[in-house]
């Protein structure tokens, strides 16, 4: 059968993508503050893919919708070697140059980053609905192995000395993807599918968000990627704060955290990829994905607060360890009930909405975090965990006590 090999060459596809994602990703604000850029500044540039991938997001859910999937997750593939060569040159600068070039790159990288929601499209395209969620779970275990061997490998390049290593590491690698992708990775979409009719994106927006449960479930998945931006944009901060780690002088003046900070990375990208990879799909179908979600949601709020006051390695370890448990079980079931409920023909432009949801929440998360940050640390993280449990909250109230219906069930 096509569907099993389609999954491991989507899998396989997703993770390359990530790794070079992760490799890029924990170094952004390492070189932005290399070039004496402000907590704002900084945060702009950590938020710049992902506004541009709040823009594009659904267009090309919408447009994988009518000419297949096959053919934007290709383009996107492409765009990635372009965005993280551009990385590679910008990183070597000094000055405005480099930091135009950053930001030229994750721009550029944002507006062709349709890998994840055309990936997603592409999982429900090949699943029935009653296993969506368990496979689902196989985007989230490539972010968490994206973000294990990411980081190392992005280590491992500045050992040579060269600040533009990782970003040619990345841009190599998403080639090999791009090469991968050209040939194994068959198309999705029946020959037979007929695409929604197309409706204008302010009220293709509405008409999504107003269908039975879809809102709240982009809204859930929104504030939950809103307090996972503010951590993933400042761990490295705190860490090295809390724990006066010391800081490497490499060639070009550019600084890099401990090897600590690193290793927590992989730690946490461990974590998430066990679970998403293991337990989830027997974690989903014993509870259910509302309870799921708000459980999730209950362990990132209780994970956040007490954050910032550890002083503590093996405590941090275990309220990390926290953490990644309850944002890895957070977006498989709400991705996998978003399908459920969308009918065959629009998952591709309700999957590419959700994805805007959590684009927008990347924009706001790193600026957000930059600011207050600066003005105390602990009252981010406090904040950050309060908005996670109101979100549990609201997912008890509105997924739990009264069941959604799928579409998917009923015909």
């Amino acid at each position: 059968m096509k569907s099993k090999p389609s999954l491991l060459v989507i899998f396989l596809t997703v993770f390359l993508d990530l790794v070079g994602f992760g490799i890029v990703l924990p170094l952004l604000p390492i070189f932005a503050r290399s070039l004496e850029a402000s907590g704002v500044v900084i945060g702009c540039l950590m938020a710049s893919y992902s506004a541009m991938q709040f823009l594009f997001a659904p267009v090309w859910g919408r447009i994988s919708d009518r000419v297949g999937r096959r053919p934007i997750l290709l383009l996107s593939t492409a765009g990635a070697v372009v965005s993280y060569a551009l990385f590679a040159i910008g990183s070597a600068q000094t000055g405005t140059t480099a930091l135009v070039l950053l930001f030229a790159a994750r721009t550029f990288a944002g507006i062709c980053g349709a890998n994840i929601t055309v990936a997603q499209a592409y999982i429900a395209d090949i699943t029935p609905p009653d296993q969506r969620s368990k496979r689902m779970g196989l985007i989230g275990m490539a972010f968490g192995l994206g973000f294990i061997f990411g980081p190392a490998l992005g280590g491992l390049a500045l050992k040579s000395g060269n600040v533009s290593a990782p970003g040619w590491l990345a841009s190599g690698l998403c080639a090999l993807n791009f090469i991968f992708a050209w040939l194994r990775l068959p198309e999705s979409r029946p020959a037979d599918s007929k695409p929604a009719e197309p409706r204008p994106r302010f009220q293709q927006l509405v008409h999504t968000l107003q269908r039975p449960g879809i809102g709240v479930l982009v809204a859930i998945f929104f504030l939950a990627t809103f307090c996972f931006a503010c951590f993933e944009t400042t761990l490295g901060l705190l860490v090295s704060h809390n724990f006066n780690l010391m800081f490497e002088n490499l060639k070009g003046g550019v600084h890099v955290f401990d090897s600590k900070v690193v290793y927590l990375y992989a730690f946490c990208g461990v974590i998430g990829a066990f679970v998403q990879g293991g337990p989830l799909g027997k974690i989903v179908k014993r509870m259910g994905e509302p309870q799921v979600i708000t459980i999730s949601l209950v362990l990132l709020g209780v994970s956040l607060v007490p954050m910032p006051f550890v002083r503590s390695w093996g405590l941090l370890l275990l309220v990390l360890a926290v953490l990644s448990i309850g944002s890895s079980l957070t977006r498989p079931p709400v991705f996998g009930l978003l399908s459920n409920l969308t009918s065959a023909d629009e998952q591709g432009v309700t999957i590419g909405t959700a994805q805007s949801a959590g684009s927008l929440a990347r924009i706001a998360g790193p600026i957000f975090a930059g600011s207050l940050y600066e003005l105390h640390p602990a009252a981010l993280y406090v904040t950050c965990g309060t908005v996670a449990l109101l979100t549990a909250l609201i997912a008890w109230r509105k997924l739990m006590v009264k069941p959604l219906t799928s579409p998917a069930t009923i015909s």
